[in-house]
């Protein structure tokens, strides 16, 4: 018995159609449809980005960040060192982990459920946008450190290569969705493009988020605007 073949990929389908266009106009053909790098989608954890001055305040004047785990993104680690989040009802999430190289502001990155369980009614923002936002204590084992603001759910993003923006037909800034498959398959929508010459193509959704649609490794993923 025969197996059908696969339908091509949408973008081969487009290409193709493109191609016969262009030949027809006696242009240059355009590249290959194939996408530049593959896409991987990963769940962010509540995690927090620190100053040098608040890490200093919480493990000691002179301390160093050690390397954990490298991240996708070239020189981003999980750190070895946590700390302990206390809430506006003395609530603690103990252990949250330390994301490097130190930052130039404090960012503290939950999820919703996080924010729940602590007491915190946090807004949804893009990393880094914190004016307004909820503070927040920070405990270590040398100390406490007060944020005034900096407690956020980060905006689901997808980090880009230009490479990658010239492929999906995108700009920084713009909104994209997510088309998560899977017996629990969703769209997610508002994924904001953060485009840099260092980025690696990763999407980057929170535990609520990851947890909704069962996301695993095998799970196929696709990026629409």
């Amino acid at each position: 018995m025969s197996v059908a073949a696969p339908a091509p990929h949408r973008a081969v389908v487009e290409h193709l159609v493109r191609q016969a266009v262009y030949s027809r106009l006696g242009k240059p053909l355009p590249r290959t449809a194939a996408a530049p790098n593959p896409l991987l989608v990963n769940i962010s954890a509540r995690h927090c980005h620190l100053t040098q001055e608040a890490v200093e305040a919480l493990f000691g004047k002179g301390h160093k960040l050690q390397v954990h785990k490298w991240l996708y993104q070239d020189g981003q680690f999980a750190a070895k060192e946590t700390v302990t989040l206390i809430g506006p009802r003395s609530r603690v999430i103990s252990n949250l982990r330390i994301l490097g190289p130190c930052r130039t502001l404090n960012q503290v990155e939950l999820a919703y459920t996080d924010s729940i369980a602590l007491g915190f009614d946090i807004p949804l923002r893009a990393s880094a946008d914190i004016k307004g936002t909820p503070g927040a204590m920070l405990m270590g084992p040398n100390g406490f450190f007060e944020m005034p603001d900096g407690v956020i759910r980060a905006l689901r993003h997808v980090h880009m290569h230009p490479t990658d923006t010239e492929y999906y037909g995108v700009k920084a800034g713009d909104m994209m969705k997510l088309k998560i498959g899977g017996p629990c398959a969703i769209t997610l929508e508002q994924l904001l493009v953060r485009v840099d010459k260092s980025f690696k193509l990763e999407v980057h959704i929170d535990t609520d988020e990851g947890n909704a649609c069962n996301l695993l490794p095998d799970t196929k993923v696709e990026l629409v605007k």
